[in-house]
């Protein structure tokens, strides 16, 4: 009990000092930078407060503004000794506070003064920017701060890590157009389907909800799919295998998102498929395997870049895409449009 009344104490001290006393010293002035453990991971980032030139630094009160959609606080360290407040956190800000305690000189020269580690809760970017510091030397003289040190975060999929697309991934990640299959997992080398990349598309594109109705019968109402699916084939991004069944849950060959890929290019440019030209003809070893109905739309997005092959001789028509490979051709097809 002893010991909590001391720390109550201290903290009212702390407190007092920041709320009553006025400015009241200007030293050379210091200099107070954010520096971050990593700019990418798959969950935890810790920033370090540092000071330069420090003068007497006996307590401090640190603000910073974040995201709380997008980042929890974990917690706050120092190695100055004394007692530190615990991280204050209300909507969008964080207050951190520590003092030195006792008759004692203020930290002086270059150090660390404290950190804060922050845990995004899910992919994506986000940003802390440390806005005030207020400092108190040790004859409870105080300074007031303002400050606009930002630092940068990236968190990305634990599966992704090392991963041939990671960068395309995490770009349509933060445009909010793709998803993991959960916070920590993107599964970028599992197969995608024919619903699934219709709805890559009809979000990319921001495609209006159509009136037309929806002519698949295997496309059932309700179906997470069932507006993208129709809103995809009303806009002439989608056929169906048959006049009537669009194997939402079938997974998607090549060729077919090929011909999707380029359907969406001629949405957005209003020019019809059938009025492209390619500069030149199909390339790969392995031409003969696709299908009669692809061959144009594949020979189009080769020669445009949209598509590269499997490997450099073959193109693998056949061969089922992964969710890698349908972000990056999405990324292409939206830097080709220019979407930002």
């Amino acid at each position: 009990m002893k010991r909590k009344i001391i720390y109550i104490a201290c903290a009212c001290q702390l407190y007092c000092s920041f709320a009553l006393l006025s400015p009241a010293y200007a030293e050379e002035a210091s200099q107070f930078v954010l520096k971050t453990s990593d700019t990418e991971s798959t969950g935890e980032f810790t920033v370090t407060l540092q000071g330069k030139n420090v003068q007497d630094l006996y307590a401090y009160e640190a603000k910073f503004s974040f995201d709380a959609s997008k980042l929890d606080v974990v917690k706050a360290d120092t190695k100055i000794e004394g007692f530190s407040v615990s991280p204050i956190v209300k909507n969008n800000e964080v207050t951190f506070a520590h003092t030195k305690i006792g008759k004692v000189e203020g930290e002086k020269g270059n150090l660390d003064i404290g950190s804060i580690t922050f845990k995004a809760k899910k992919a994506g970017s986000s940003t802390v920017k440390w806005t005030s510091m207020k400092i108190v030397n040790h004859n409870l003289q105080n300074q007031l701060i303002s400050l606009n040190e930002a630092a940068n975060f990236t968190k990305i999929f634990s599966d992704l890590a090392g991963h041939w697309a990671k960068s395309d991934i995490m770009q349509l990640v933060n445009k909010n157009i793709v998803e993991g299959m959960d916070d920590d997992h993107f599964a970028p080398d599992t197969n995608v389907t024919r619903a699934q990349f219709a709805t890559l598309l009809a979000k990319a594109l921001n495609l209006k909800s159509s009136s037309v109705q929806n002519p698949f019968s295997d496309v059932a109402a309700g179906a997470w799919y069932e507006d993208t699916v129709k809103n995809a084939y009303a806009a002439g991004l989608v056929n169906g295998i048959t006049d009537r069944e669009f194997a939402p849950e079938k997974n998607i060959t090549r060729e077919e998102m090929t011909a999707m890929l380029l359907r969406a290019k001629g949405h957005a440019t209003g020019m019809k498929v059938e009025d492209m030209t390619a500069g030149t003809a199909i390339r790969f070893s392995d031409e003969g395997a696709v299908s009669d109905w692809a061959k144009k739309v594949v020979a189009l997005a080769a020669d445009s870049g949209l598509m590269n092959g499997r490997t450099a001789e073959e193109f693998a028509p056949q061969e089922q895409a992964t969710r890698a490979e349908s972000v990056v051709v999405l990324k292409r097809l939206l830097a080709g449009l220019g979407a930002k």
